[in-house]
């Protein structure tokens, strides 16, 4: 009974054990602290058990406070059947190939066959190919048609109308070139004698070229003047007012043809002395 009231780990049994004794050594030390230890390390493995215990419920709350990714919401497209075919609106047939330059007998091709199932058939003699020329079928040629180059020709009825071509050609693929009357030479006379500098741009000293272009129609006149690159002062007016009163040109010709031509020309704007 005795022995049961004694405090083992009372500090003060301590001393009276390491009584002349090294107490620098760690065995007296650590004897000295276990209890705060022991006590410290209860409460450390406490926090973390409960830690890991709450981490489901932490994971939640965080995941419910952060925003939630928007999610793609997939739409199934149900795609109507095409509308039934109305036969009443269906495009024309294209029209037929026209008739060729000059006449077309019919020449067919060598088959190789039983003797019981040729034809009696002739190709044509060497008279008819001279003045027609072997094709699939026998076509009658028109004279006034222009000669066609690896298109196909029918019999669609003979075209005595000429389309007239009212496109603008380029410059450099016309085989005649539209100019002035008399030449650039000519051009530059009238120029000189009907170019006014404009005063504003006299004041300023402002000098240079006006680029122009305009379209030479098939009976000469200037259309669809207009300036590319100016320089201000009222130069480029002036460029336009000159072009616009100017006389008949000689117009482009194609194929014998007169055709509209789209022309670029330079105006100088030069101050006396300079």
């Amino acid at each position: 009974m005795l022995g049961s009231k004694i405090d083992l780990f009372n500090t003060q049994w301590l001393d009276v054990v390491f009584a002349g004794r090294n107490k620098s050594y760690g065995a007296y030390e650590l004897r000295r602290d276990n209890s705060k230890t022991t006590s410290r390390a209860v409460i450390i493995g406490s926090v973390l058990f409960i830690v890991l215990v709450s981490m489901p419920l932490i994971i939640r709350y965080i995941s419910g406070i952060l925003p939630e990714e928007e999610k793609q919401k997939i739409t199934e497209v149900v795609l109507l059947p095409p509308p039934p075919i109305n036969k009443e609106e269906l495009p024309p047939p294209p029209p037929e190939p026209p008739k060729p330059k000059i006449d077309q007998v019919k020449f067919p091709p060598p088959v190789v066959v039983p003797a019981e199932e040729v034809r009696d058939e002739e190709p044509p003699t060497v008279e008819e190919l001279k003045v027609a020329d072997p094709g699939q079928k026998t076509i009658e040629g028109n004279p006034d048609a222009e000669i066609v180059i690896d298109e196909p020709v029918g019999e669609a009825p003979k075209q005595m109308e000429v389309v007239e071509d009212n496109s603008i050609k380029d410059f450099a693929s016309v085989e005649v070139l539209p100019e002035f009357a008399g030449g650039m030479a000519g051009w530059g006379k009238y120029l000189q004698k009907n170019l006014k500098y404009p005063p504003m741009a006299r004041e300023n000293n402002i000098t240079g070229r006006v680029i122009m272009s305009f379209v030479v129609e098939k009976n000469g006149n200037l259309t669809d003047i207009k300036v590319l690159r100016g320089i201000g002062g009222g130069c480029d007016e002036e460029a336009v007012r000159v072009l616009k009163a100017a006389p008949a040109w000689k117009p482009g010709i194609q194929n014998g043809r007169p055709v509209r031509v789209a022309y670029t020309m330079p105006i100088f704007f030069q101050l006396a002395g300079q």
